[in-house]
């Protein structure tokens, strides 16, 4: 585990294992730790980076909203910082997964493979109506919750109840102690709120650099759906296959949480 500083907000980062680098970066409000049975499949044989984004995990706050490119150029600071300059596999899970693509879109020479877990899809997103009054909305939400005690009361609670309804294999793995560490925290909450706000405006960013910036020639996509997400999801996740002209994989038996509930799929989808 260590520590790195970017734009002046300490990121949390953990790297294991050797050979080829391989970044992952988790979904909306979870942690590092959610990567660990991914993580232990892949580190004989990848070096593997997984970074908590501002406001999650032991990351200090967001300072400033996200943005598809400047979540693509966290992920490129985060691994020269660590000391993988050059070309990585980037996985993204659900709205990482717009990070993970945008990464891949601005640092063609850097990418050796994008793998997308379950991400989001929006095809038709377009930025919100008032997009600094959402981001004022979020903050002022989130200090409502902290001020309310609400994360030390029950945001263990919640991310277990997430998690739960998150996955098809059962409860929450994650230690008791750093999930109260993490999600007991205001910090994380706030964070969570701010990045939702911001959803749409990134989503839409993306299709943005979709039209500018084309795929690396040559590297390998991979989209890996969740296969107890439904047919309807499903559909959106083959659409977004076909887009990117990806290749397409089902996890059979997973539910949004793929990394936790079918790791072998996971990691057989990067290594491959």
């Amino acid at each position: 585990m260590t520590i790195v500083w970017i734009d002046g907000v300490p990121h949390h980062v953990v790297v294991e294992g050797s050979g080829p680098p391989v970044v992952l970066s988790a979904g909306l409000g979870m942690a590092w730790f959610d990567w660990d049975p991914v993580a232990a499949l892949l580190a004989p044989h990848r070096t593997v980076v997984r970074f908590d984004r501002p406001g999650h995990g032991l990351s200090g706050p967001a300072c400033a909203p996200p943005t598809a490119s400047g979540e693509a150029h966290r992920i490129a600071a985060v691994l020269d910082a660590v000391g993988q300059g050059g070309r990585a596999t980037v996985v993204g899970h659900s709205i990482a997964g717009f990070h993970a693509e945008a990464y891949a879109r601005l640092y063609p020479d850097r990418t050796a493979a994008l793998v997308l877990l379950d991400s989001s899809v929006e095809a038709d997103a377009r930025v919100p109506l008032a997009p600094r009054a959402r981001v004022v909305s979020a903050r002022v939400a989130g200090a409502v919750f902290a001020g309310a005690g609400m994360p030390a009361a029950l945001g263990p609670l919640l991310r277990r109840a997430t998690v739960r309804l998150s996955r098809t294999g059962g409860p929450d793995p994650a230690p008791r102690a750093l999930v109260d560490r993490c999600y007991r925290t205001s910090r994380v909450w706030r964070g969570v709120i701010l990045e939702n706000a911001r959803y749409r405006a990134v989503a839409a960013e993306l299709l943005t650099l979709r039209d500018k910036f084309p795929l690396p020639a040559g590297a390998p996509v991979r989209v890996l759906a969740g296969g107890a997400g439904g047919p309807s999801w499903l559909h959106r996740q083959r659409d977004l296959a076909t887009h990117l002209e990806a290749d397409f994989h089902v996890a059979e038996g997973a539910g949004h949480l793929v990394m936790l509930d079918n790791a072998g799929a996971v990691a057989e989808a990067i290594l491959g």
